[in-house]
């Protein structure tokens, strides 16, 4: 089995436009799917980023925005999660 060496690790950004002053965090099986661990940035102008760093893999995750889990509006790529919503998925 191939180790992931760090070099196979990249930095990966994350942003969610919403109206400005709100709390938007995210959520995903790179974070143990904790809704308040992981908060974006507001940048201004409601835009919001976090840049996180992830292994090779399939990590699934979501937008928390006042306790209501978002998929990622500008990702295509989803998939079934065992509630029977969706999820977002970023293959790297």
């Amino acid at each position: 089995m191939k180790k992931n060496r760090p070099q196979d690790s990249k930095n990966i950004e994350f942003w969610f436009q919403a109206e400005p002053g709100k709390e938007i965090f995210i959520a995903g099986s790179f974070n143990n799917w904790n809704p308040t661990k992981t908060k974006l940035k507001d940048t201004g102008d409601g835009l919001y980023k976090v840049t996180i760093h992830l292994s090779p893999g399939a990590h699934e995750y979501k937008f928390v925005m006042d306790d209501i889990w978002l998929i990622d509006p500008k990702n295509p790529e989803t998939v079934e999660n065992a509630f029977g919503t969706m999820n977002s998925l970023l293959i790297l």
